[in-house]
């Protein structure tokens, strides 16, 4: 796991975990509006990881694990606010239940969590998200622009994908699916004294519903913030603006 780090003389940190099926530069249009105020952390997830083409997603647990003790590791025992899209907010809700570092504010950008479901019924979805990101694998982009919106994700946004798709095995997408959707909490979740948000776009809102009951019941003090005409990860990459201005509230409350 690579991690990509900016602005490491500054005071407040901001750690940035990216979703599944794209790269760490994921941020590259929040970056520039982030490095030169805030100590900004960004790590290249496993399987997703360009300079480590070799190594395959592992888990949520593992990654939760090891990020934390690499911050341990660089003197950085407190983050101002952990932000994680998708995928990378199971990382963050796994990394506020261990509480192995301080995190004072923590974001779930449509974070997804762990399925209260029968085994054999959780294999199911599984070979089901596989197949479907595998086919998208195989289809290219001619594929994916006939199942992705067009007004929302250019071609270009499509052409990204594509490449990452040639780039991560079909290893990765296994593991990245199945880990996401089972990943392993602590049975008594201890009480979060930081601030949570869960973000999530009004296109998605059906999909995030039991994501959204599992964080109400396990993270009564939520908040829970909906955003008019934006779908499912599409804050950074096509909202920058917005999505700093409201990290920046966030961490400087």
């Amino acid at each position: 796991m690579t991690i990509h780090e900016y602005g490491a003389d500054r005071e407040k940190v901001i750690v940035l975990i990216h979703p599944s099926v794209v790269m760490w530069d994921y941020f590259e249009n929040v970056i520039p509006l982030l490095k030169d105020k805030y100590h900004l952390i960004i790590p290249a997830l496993p399987g997703y990881d360009e300079e480590n083409p070799n190594e395959d997603f592992t888990s949520v647990e593992e990654i939760a694990d090891n990020l934390a003790k690499w911050l341990i590791e660089h003197k950085i025992r407190t983050i101002d606010t952990l932000y994680g899209c998708s995928m990378g907010g199971a990382i963050v809700l796994k990394m506020i239940a261990e509480q192995k570092i301080i995190i004072k504010n923590a974001v779930c950008d449509g974070g997804i969590t762990p399925y209260q479901l029968p085994w054999l019924i959780t294999r199911f979805i599984a070979v089901k998200d596989f197949l479907m990101i595998s086919m998208g694998k195989i289809g290219g982009l001619g594929l994916l622009e006939k199942a992705f919106s067009t007004d929302e994700y250019s071609k270009e946004d499509l052409k990204y994908i594509v490449k990452v798709l040639h780039f991560i095995s079909y290893k990765t997408i296994w593991r990245t699916f199945d880990s996401c959707n089972n990943y392993v909490m602590p049975k008594n979740i201890p009480k979060y004294e930081g601030c949570l948000q869960y973000w999530y776009g009004d296109r998605e809102a059906k999909d995030r519903a039991w994501d959204i009951k599992y964080i109400k019941n396990h993270f009564p003090d939520t908040r829970f913030i909906n955003f008019e005409n934006m779908g499912h990860g599409s804050m950074a990459s096509l909202y920058p603006q917005k999505m700093v201005r409201r990290l920046e509230v966030i961490i400087d409350a």
